[in-house]
């Protein structure tokens, strides 16, 4: 299972023309029956699409819409757990507390891969690894 993280979902519904690629692509990967996200994925992507400085913003209807059409896939809350290993894996590998959450909610459920441009591509946090999916090349 791959995990998918919140820059990820937020290029399937740009309208940005510079983003037609990396959308094209995140519509590809949301076609998948092989993905995992977290709440915090889920929160992320409401709070950012209904921005009101964003150009292309959704509604809120359309926001939480596409929310439910994502709980498909399988969806870990954050936990104790998973705060305090993101706490512990923020330090280890000096990232930010939030990329070190969407690791350990991959981790948590059992994901080897995280889909993000947010982190290094093809770099393995002690056993889940990130691929960029909009990689050229």
């Amino acid at each position: 299972m791959r995990f998918v993280d919140t820059n990820v979902v937020l290029y399937a519904i740009s309208r940005d023309p510079a983003e037609q690629g990396k959308r094209e692509v995140a519509e590809t990967v949301l076609l998948s029956r092989d993905l995992a996200l977290s709440t915090q994925v889920l929160q992320e992507f409401y709070v950012q699409a209904t921005r009101l400085t964003r150009a292309d913003r959704l509604r809120h209807e359309r926001a939480v819409g596409f929310v439910e059409a994502l709980l498909r896939f399988p969806v870990q809350g954050i936990t104790k757990k998973i705060v305090l290993g993101a706490f512990a894996t923020s330090e280890r590998f000096r990232i930010s507390y939030w990329d070190a959450a969407i690791l350990e909610a991959s981790r948590a459920l059992g994901c080897a891969v995280v889909l993000s441009e947010d982190l290094d591509d093809e770099t393995d946090f002690d056993g889940v690894r990130v691929v960029n999916p909009f990689r050229v090349g």
